[in-house]
């Protein structure tokens, strides 16, 4: 057999061979440092505290410079006022600070100073909106994770900063995920930022803007940002009531309330579908307590509901009051149960009420509710009374103390008969 003897390819001369410009992108060098420095020529120009200037600069750079490869390096810069190295540290070649930078914001950090970093970086984005997804998702997240390295004044700055993004919408909750690493929530560090970054988004927005703000970025649980052996309501409670935010400690509070009545009468529905004996509602009921406490009037209104939820409310139009009467007394012992004092009592009265008035099928019902309540020892004559007098909700009001009036006549004239029985024994 004859080896074919290696026959070198043809090749042309002379001739260019066109590469795409992306490939080209692709293949040059990722120079952060040189992009500083570039970056640094522009910003150098601009007085200080001159805010408008920087941000005609930095769009003005944006026209040669490549934003979008170096987004990482351009946040770094203006964040933190240099380039950060893997492990938080910043690159040391020499190189000075940043000419603009929220960490050059004067001691103590002013909110209204910081605001107007905040319209520099809210102006950048809208001008380069390609650099929103790498600010949000790649560069805050990234600090965050270092912020441990820098002084507590510039950790100061940097969270105030992120909590007024966050309060006018330019960034979202999701980028907070990044203090919830184990380094970080010990000795208090990624609460105490949490702390500063709500401070400055109330300074703003209400508690129920920062709520919704923190669901949609998948935020569900601050206690995650406390230590391991600190995540407890308590601990939390007392946490931001000594930081000045008592709205976010009592949001929390309600938010744990909701979600221990939801679990309540989710159980009550699945207990009532297997069985109707009091007895095992009122255990069902005392073991989810023991997981989550709950004040009285909420609890009431939580086992009202969920009892109520239960009920098969097919029937004929005109046996729907009957049933409901049928119903409450059967339920009535799970009621004694949990409303014991007079404060429960009038505010089962008055949870009765809003269901009748937002369910008009019962409506008419309310006075034999409200007499059936009474004959099993749910709510005493002093509850309605004071009910009557002054206590009712305003929903229905003027309707439902017209259909009690009888009942309420009823019983304080039987008040007053007890009391001169108990003149005369005397």
């Amino acid at each position: 057999m004859s080896q074919q003897s290696a026959v070198p390819k043809p090749s042309l001369q002379g001739v260019r061979t066109k590469v795409r410009k992306g490939q080209v992108k692709a293949q040059a060098k990722h120079e952060p440092a040189v992009f500083r420095d570039q970056l640094y020529k522009h910003l150098e120009t601009v007085p200080e505290n001159d805010f408008e200037g920087f941000t005609a600069k930095l769009v003005q750079a944006g026209g040669t410079l490549e934003y979008l490869k170096y987004a990482d390096a351009l946040f770094e810069i203006l964040l933190v006022g240099g380039l950060i190295q893997p492990g938080g540290s910043y690159l040391d070649d020499g190189a000075p600070m940043s000419p603009f930078s929220i960490f050059n914001a004067r001691n103590p950090p002013d909110i209204e100073e910081l605001k107007k970093y905040v319209d520099v970086f809210n102006k950048l984005n809208r001008r380069f909106k390609y650099l929103q997804k790498p600010f949000e998702e790649q560069s805050l997240p990234t600090l965050l994770q270092y912020i441990g390295r820098w002084s507590s004044e510039q950790r100061d700055k940097l969270a105030m900063t992120i909590g007024l993004l966050l309060s006018q919408g330019l960034v979202t909750a999701a980028c907070l995920q990044s203090l919830t690493k184990d380094h970080l929530v010990k000795n208090d560090q990624s609460i105490d930022i949490i702390a500063l970054v709500f401070s400055a988004y109330l300074a703003d927005q209400s508690i129920d803007h920062l709520a919704t703000t923190l669901k949609r970025g998948n935020i569900k649980d601050l206690l995650l940002f406390f230590p391991p052996n600190k995540r407890d309501a308590k601990v939390l409670d007392a946490f931001f009531r000594e930081k000045n935010l008592p709205t976010v400690a009592d949001w929390y509070t309600k938010k744990q309330y909701a979600i221990a009545k939801d679990a309540i009468m989710k159980e009550l529905k699945e207990v009532v579908e297997r069985s109707d004996d009091s007895e095992s509602i009122i255990s069902a009921i005392q073991t989810k307590l023991e997981e989550q406490r709950l004040p009285e009037s909420e609890l009431i209104q939580s086992i009202w509901q969920g009892l109520m939820a239960s009920v098969d409310w097919s029937a004929r139009p005109d046996q729907i009051e009957g049933l409901a009467l049928r119903e409450v007394g059967k339920f009535a012992p799970v009621l004694v149960a949990f409303c014991k004092g007079p404060k429960t009592q009038v505010a089962l009265i008055n949870i009765v009420q809003v269901y009748c008035y937002d369910d008009t099928r019962v409506m008419k019902a309310f006075p034999q509710i409200l007499k059936v309540l009474y004959n099993k020892d749910c709510v005493s004559d002093q509850a309605i009374i004071y009910w009557y007098q002054k206590g009712s909700k305003p929903q229905g009001r003027q309707h439902f103390l017209k259909a009690t009036e009888g009942l309420v006549k009823f019983l304080q004239e039987q008040e007053e008969s007890e009391e001169d029985d108990d003149e005369d024994e005397e």
